[in-house]
């Protein structure tokens, strides 16, 4: 079976509609949306769960409140998230209610899947909504967030959002066809992301929202750790949701990895934060990546930061190059303290159960 035919086997799939795929198109993409998430949904044995990830509260609050264009400082992005996130929600409410379907609110901050308590509280309470056969409908707390403990945009909670819930397939809706090459022709599909296909990438922001294609290739690199595929595509391309899942050639297709990162390895790597960073030497560099060996003390030429024990840290090589990240098993301070020493019994700077060695 191909990649593309495997993508209808998809038990639990996540979608997340941009702002600008959503708010800036012709009208009535609302209500095309739902009645596609509807369709996707199957019934029967071949009923699959939906998970909606959408943008557009900011979007909506700056309309809303007669803003000339989206704010730029953290109190008018707040204000603006304020006024906009139940329009959103009351807009989502009435077009599912017109397939007799119910819609429920899930509000989240980094801080919140940051902590492995208040992530597993989210996902208990996702998984509840999906057995009584409501749409969780996800977005970032942007009322409250700080520039500290929000996400860099909705590709970013989308993917985490995929790994939290295990989901088999991660869909990123927008403006956009897909993936374009140097011709300007879409990527129908990329078995892998590596340099070259990273440097297809534009950095260009949406007015409205605060993707890109950089930032959906980066989510769609984090989805696939998690053993997801993911479809990038544009959201006006007519039922859009249905061929995706029934296999046809719409967007572009990123591979899930052959070999995913467990739930908390990924969750290391790819949700918590570096709150320092420690450079190896080379010896050091070549056990860890290659033995996926322990960060021993002996290795230690630098500590950089003021982390606590079980904080998330960086490894990097001489160069700068971060080679991988794990949980500290000590202190900065005493890690300066010990570091190219080689003292019997002492525990090591990361262990081996606490590291996630990053591709390279």
């Amino acid at each position: 079976m191909d990649a593309r035919a495997q993508l209808a086997r998809s038990r639990r799939v996540v979608v997340k509609v941009g702002s600008k795929g959503l708010l800036a198109g012709s009208n009535g993409l609302f209500e095309a949306l739902a009645a596609e998430l509807v369709k996707a949904t199957g019934a029967g044995k071949r009923c699959r769960e939906l998970v909606l990830v959408s943008s557009g509260a900011i979007a909506l609050g700056v309309q809303h409140l007669g803003m000339k264009r989206r704010p730029v400082q953290m109190a008018g992005l707040q204000a603006a998230a304020a006024a906009g996130q139940g329009l959103l929600m009351q807009r989502y409410g009435e077009v599912f209610a017109e397939h007799d379907r119910k819609v429920a609110q899930v509000l989240l901050s980094h801080a919140d899947l940051a902590s492995r308590e208040r992530a597993n509280n989210a996902r208990a309470a996702m998984e509840e909504l999906l057995s009584l056969g409501v749409l969780p409908i996800i977005n970032e707390n942007d009322a409250v967030a700080t520039d500290e403990i929000r996400f860099g945009d909705n590709d970013e909670l989308a993917a985490m959002v995929t790994s939290l819930l295990g989901a088999d397939l991660l869909v990123l809706l927008s403006d956009v066809d897909g993936l374009l090459d140097g011709e300007k022709r879409r990527v129908p599909y990329v078995a892998e992301l590596d340099g070259a296909t990273l440097g297809l990438a534009t950095t260009e922001i949406s007015k409205v929202g605060r993707g890109g294609m950089k930032s959906k290739l980066e989510s769609a690199h984090r989805a696939t750790f998690a053993g997801a595929s993911v479809v990038i595509a544009s959201a006006s391309t007519p039922d859009v949701l249905p061929r995706i899942l029934a296999g046809e050639d719409v967007g572009t297709l990123i591979a899930a990895r052959a070999r995913p990162l467990s739930t908390r390895k990924h969750w290391i790597a790819y949700t918590l934060r570096p709150r320092g960073t420690v450079l190896v030497d080379d010896g050091a560099a070549r056990a860890i990546q290659r033995d996926g060996s322990s960060v021993l003390c002996v290795g230690v030429v630098g500590v950089r930061g003021g982390f606590a024990h079980g904080e998330l840290i960086s490894i990097k090589t001489l160069a700068g190059d971060e080679i991988a990240r794990g949980l500290a098993g000590m202190a900065a301070a005493e890690a300066a303290r010990l570091a190219g020493t080689s003292g019997k019994g002492s525990s090591p700077l990361v262990h081996r159960d606490d590291l996630v060695v990053l591709p390279r």
